[in-house]
């Protein structure tokens, strides 16, 4: 499906997801002969991607090609990934096999390299390109994040003296990871709709920002604000959607 679109989208510039360096395009076909539905093929093409994607074959290609000149006249049978890439020649000896020397598989290579860059997305829901492109990298992320839980919840070590201790902290981490997926979708969210990227619009520099309010009770009344919120405040707040009056009535409540 790829092969069959290469050169359609890739230099299009409606193609473009905002905010990305990401071109891509939906194809609606079935995804096998028996399926009963067609499907949404996003067909994705990263030019950051391609140039990395590219690298690797070719030091892959001349890591291979130095392998194989060093088992030039001896006894062996070449398996794959090599024979992906490569047309082994023999020598039989009787019911030995003496390779002799490989070639580049010229048309298996050429292949490789133009699929660089591309990769599809496949949804049932009706999406266009750049919706199930966000979508999918939106769950990158929280996958990554509840990878990496120990770098910012003090997961590296339990510090626990027995299983339940142990189960209820993971449990509370668990919790703590979703509302931070939830701030970090959020504030994502907030940037592309300004288009600007601010250094607070980060969920630790975010947290911490927020954390300088603070309320005192007065004279045994409601709790008040001691210090207006700052337009850094408003901001953040704003992308959770909450207005300053929001804030303030929560502080009355109190």
């Amino acid at each position: 499906l790829i092969t069959e679109n290469i050169g359609n989208f890739e230099a299009q510039r409606h193609y473009h997801i905002s905010g990305t360096e990401i071109y891509g395009m939906t194809v609606k076909r079935k995804l096998y002969d028996e399926d009963t539905r067609n499907r949404y093929f996003h067909l994705c093409y990263s030019a950051l991607k391609m140039a990395s994607e590219r690298s690797k074959i070719e030091i892959m290609l001349e890591r291979m090609a130095a392998n194989l000149k060093k088992i030039e006249g001896k006894e062996c049978i070449v398996g794959t990934p090599y024979t992906d890439y490569f047309n082994c020649h023999y020598k039989d000896e009787g019911s030995k096999k003496i390779f002799l020397f490989a070639q580049e598989n010229q048309d298996a290579i050429t292949t490789a390299l133009k699929l660089c860059g591309y990769f599809c997305l496949i949804s049932s829901e009706k999406m266009t390109a750049e919706e199930a492109y966000l979508l999918y990298r939106g769950r990158d992320v929280s996958e990554k994040l509840f990878c990496t839980d120990k770098s910012f919840l003090g997961s590296k070590s339990m510090r626990a003296h027995s299983n339940e201790v142990v189960s209820a902290k993971i449990f509370i981490e668990f919790l703590a990871l979703i509302v931070r997926n939830r701030f970090y979708n959020l504030l994502k969210d907030e940037i592309r709709r300004l288009n600007v990227r601010r250094n607070y619009m980060t969920v630790p520099a975010s947290i911490r920002e927020l954390e300088k309010i603070e309320m005192t009770r007065r004279n045994g009344s409601l709790y008040k604000l001691d210090f207006a919120l700052t337009k850094t405040q408003k901001a953040i707040a704003q992308a959770f959607g909450l207005s300053q009056d929001d804030i303030l009535c929560k502080v009355n409540e109190i």
